[in-house]
């Protein structure tokens, strides 16, 4: 069995050295697995909701019964206004939302693990980072490894230098192009433009290299403890273009060494 070597790029997009491609990208890629969990962690981002069990409620309407040629819906004392039922302006509502139901889904540790794995796996595949809409014609190599200056790149600029050297700026654009203006309720809530999703850079210690790649759009920068399935295949899809730094890319089969060895 040959030991593939992944080429090491320094900040100028020059090979400087190789390293022997980690186990865990030959890990068998299960897509089902991959958007199961990914939908699950996404509930654990949403805030439960529910509406006063008496809302509505608080009034002195009754009915007036028959005979006085008034439909028999509860009206507030010492006037004709209905109220407390349903049709009624300002009456209760018919299925209000309740602060019991279930919306923090849980999974099982083994699940995660090989959703992980999976999604890890697939970053490295040319095919299917092309096949989730990354452009990918200028990109040095895949799985792309930089040097541990990546880490430090402390300035917008000399980040978006990095990324024009690497070939990765392209995708950036790709985000750029497809961003949109909403209208209407999601505009009100914050939520004004929809942004997709760019490069993920992946490091060992983030040592400023997050604030320098906050302002551009579509770029995510993690850490790898911090690693989950939904970083590498947003949406559940996997196959994100992914920058490894090279502390991240050695480590790689030590973090998740245990659990492949397990689950191969």
């Amino acid at each position: 069995m040959t030991i593939e070597s992944i080429p090491v790029f320094n900040l100028d997009g020059v090979q400087v050295d190789s390293i022997e491609k980690p186990k865990v990208f030959s890990y068998p890629i299960h897509k089902f697995l991959i958007r199961r969990v990914v939908d699950i962690l996404q509930t654990h981002r949403k805030q439960k909701q529910g509406r006063d069990p008496m809302a509505g409620k608080r009034t002195s309407a009754e009915s007036l019964g028959t005979g006085y040629g008034l439909a028999r819906v509860p009206r507030i004392k010492g006037s004709y206004r209905a109220a407390f039922v349903t049709m009624a302006v300002k009456g209760r509502s018919a299925h209000a939302p309740t602060s019991m139901k279930v919306i923090y889904k849980r999974v099982n540790k083994k699940e995660r693990h090989l959703a992980l794995l999976s999604a890890i796996s697939s970053t490295g595949i040319p095919e299917l980072v092309a096949k989730r809409g990354h452009r990918i014609e200028g990109v040095k190599y895949i799985p792309l490894v930089v040097v541990d200056d990546i880490e430090t790149v402390n300035s917008t600029k000399a980040a978006k230098d990095v990324l024009k050297k690497l070939g990765l700026w392209s995708d950036v654009e790709r985000v750029y192009e497809g961003s949109r203006a909403r209208s209407g309720k999601p505009r009100r809530r914050g939520r004004v433009k929809r942004v997709g999703r760019g490069p993920l850079i992946v490091v060992y210690e983030d040592r400023g290299v997050g604030l320098a790649m906050r302002n551009i759009p579509g770029v995510d920068v993690v850490e790898l403890r911090s690693l989950n399935p939904e970083h590498l295949a947003p949406g559940g899809y996997p196959g994100r273009l992914t920058l490894w730094s090279l502390s991240a890319f050695k480590k790689l089969d030590e973090i998740v060494g245990e659990v492949y060895t397990a689950y191969a």
